[in-house]
């Protein structure tokens, strides 16, 4: 009967460690992005979902940010976050882009924003693993890699400076969040 018991303690056990340490995906990804959540549209005028990417919004290129439109936000939405990454890259998740404190009335980004820390209506840019402020493009060392933009609806403005990482933007938004929006483009060198 021990033996029994230890085994059901055991397996107990490693379920609490995979429930809480299998979520992330090391990279400062947590629970919150796999939250179930209202889903929220979005898309870009300039490719579809599963696409490649046009070369113009790569780094080494034009290197534009891409424009970006959403519907409506579930009710209670104070602002957005946004934030583009690639999952593929050699080293892990490689992130292109973090913006956050959009305006909750805004429904799109036009192609290529400032790089600015700080918007005039209080849009704020985060830093990039180049460790730039605002949009750097898809660069990938080789084969086809994809690029996430997703998009955050949070219940008020995030008390972060410019240059937050994606890491400092995720843990912000944990508990805050209302809904959420996914575009996936590839980009292949």
């Amino acid at each position: 009967m021990q033996g029994k018991a230890l085994s059901a303690v055991l397996f107990i056990a490693a379920l609490i460690v995979c429930l809480l340490g299998c979520g992330g995906k090391g990279d400062g990804t947590t629970l919150m992005e796999e939250a179930s959540v209202p889903s929220i549209e979005l898309a870009s005028p300039a490719f579809a979902g599963g696409e490649p990417i046009p070369p113009r919004y790569a780094k080494g290129n034009e290197n534009l940010s891409p424009p970006l439109e959403w519907g409506m936000p579930p009710a209670r939405t104070e602002s957005f976050a946004l934030v583009c990454d690639d999952p593929d890259a050699p080293g892990g998740t490689w992130v292109h882009w973090v913006i956050y404190n959009i305006p909750p009335d805004v429904r799109s980004l036009p192609e290529g924003m400032p790089r600015d820390a700080e918007l005039g209506d209080g849009t704020r840019q985060g830093k990039n693993s180049w460790g730039h402020l605002g949009y750097d493009g898809p660069s990938p060392p080789s084969g086809t890699h994809r690029y996430y933009f997703k998009l955050y609806a949070v219940d008020g403005m995030l008390d972060l400076e410019p240059g937050a990482t994606k890491k400092e933007l995720l843990e912000m938004v944990e508990g805050h969040l209302l809904g959420r929006g996914e575009l996936m483009g590839t980009y292949r060198k």
